[in-house]
């Protein structure tokens, strides 16, 4: 009878032993499946019947990679800094920047055209946020490859002069991030009437 209660007790500890192994094995499965499909489940994703925030009709073509808002008279570049626009959609990958790195690249984009290319300001920048959609709160017709993260406005932290405003692409919520952090950028200008 001991050999008996032995083996009860062996094949009862192999089956516990086998169960938390397929358990662990389930869970990298699923964990390998996550890491190897991310785009398809984080598609953006919009309210079929909600009031779009940032309509095809309220956007012109200023240039191939350039929109005007006609409801503000600003000036948008199409893509992320980093990425460009190839006809059709942005390519490549955008690029993240500090805080005085992209006002920075904001003004070298100013004299390199003369524009008045700039950092948007929290309220611009949140003007072209589409509030009907997430992952990325972006009209993406307009907007392609918008990354679903935060990016910089030049509107400091009016209580913390180490933070400034950022708008967050994945939800279009705001707010504030430590300047030595790395964000991602889109440009903004002023429409002039002679253009």
């Amino acid at each position: 009878m001991k050999l008996t209660i032995s083996n009860t007790f062996m094949t009862q500890t192999a089956a516990g032993k086998n169960s938390v192994l397929n358990a662990k094995l389930v869970g990298a499965y699923l964990f390998a499946a996550l890491c190897i499909i991310p785009s398809v489940a984080l598609a953006q994703e919009c309210l079929s019947d909600g009031l779009e925030t940032t309509p095809n009709d309220n956007f012109t073509a200023v240039t191939t990679s350039t929109l005007l808002d006609v409801t503000t008279d600003l000036v948008w570049r199409r893509c992320s800094e980093g990425q460009t626009w190839n006809g059709s959609t942005c390519e490549g990958e955008a690029i993240k920047y500090t805080w005085q790195a992209a006002l920075q690249l904001a003004h070298q984009a100013s004299d390199e055209d003369l524009l008045g290319w700039r950092l948007p300001n929290v309220k611009e920048l949140a003007s072209i946020t589409e509030r009907d959609c997430v992952r990325p709160a972006v009209n993406s017709s307009l907007f392609p490859a918008t990354p679903p993260d935060d990016f910089w406005t030049s509107t400091p932290s009016a209580d913390d002069p180490d933070r400034a405003w950022v708008v967050a692409f994945f939800n279009a919520s705001h707010s504030i991030k430590e300047k030595d952090r790395f964000i991602y950028v889109r440009l903004v200008r002023t429409f002039t009437t002679d253009e």
